[in-house]
């Protein structure tokens, strides 16, 4: 299956769609500590990033200082698409709002800060709209 490249298409057909719960951002030395299902992990040297539940890093200790909602674009974008994750931290930098983008094989995830999730949702939608 190939996702689609074409930025227009991109855009107007990213149906945005927020995942229940709070989730962050958290770094372990080593392996996924036992009880934990992160939804992203990410290995760099200084540790091992995941992004979990905020109520399992709760569980299990870990320390976290940013709290985010999960908006999924439900385009299925092709890997090498050009334009979209730009398009996209655009138009939330001009609302002010962080966005931490995970690409998937068949979408992009954004992890935006919990408390603007609503008005994440709306700058996205009209950016769709407007495509």
């Amino acid at each position: 299956m190939t996702g689609e490249r074409d930025l227009r298409a991109l855009l107007s057909g990213m149906r945005p769609e927020r995942s229940e719960g709070r989730y962050v951002f958290a770094s372990v030395p080593g392996a996924v500590p036992q009880g934990l299902t992160p939804v992203v992990t990410v290995t760099e040297p200084e540790g091992r990033t995941l992004v979990v539940h905020q109520e399992e890093a709760d569980r299990a200790g870990l320390a976290y200082d940013y709290v985010a909602a999960w908006i999924t674009l439900r385009v299925h974008s092709a890997l090498d698409a050009v334009g979209l994750t730009a398009a996209v931290a655009t138009a939330l930098a001009q609302a002010g709002l962080s966005c931490n983008v995970v690409a998937g094989f068949h979408h992009d995830h954004l992890f935006v800060p919990y408390d603007a999730a609503d008005e994440a949702l709306r700058r996205l939608r009209a950016l769709a709209d407007q495509a």
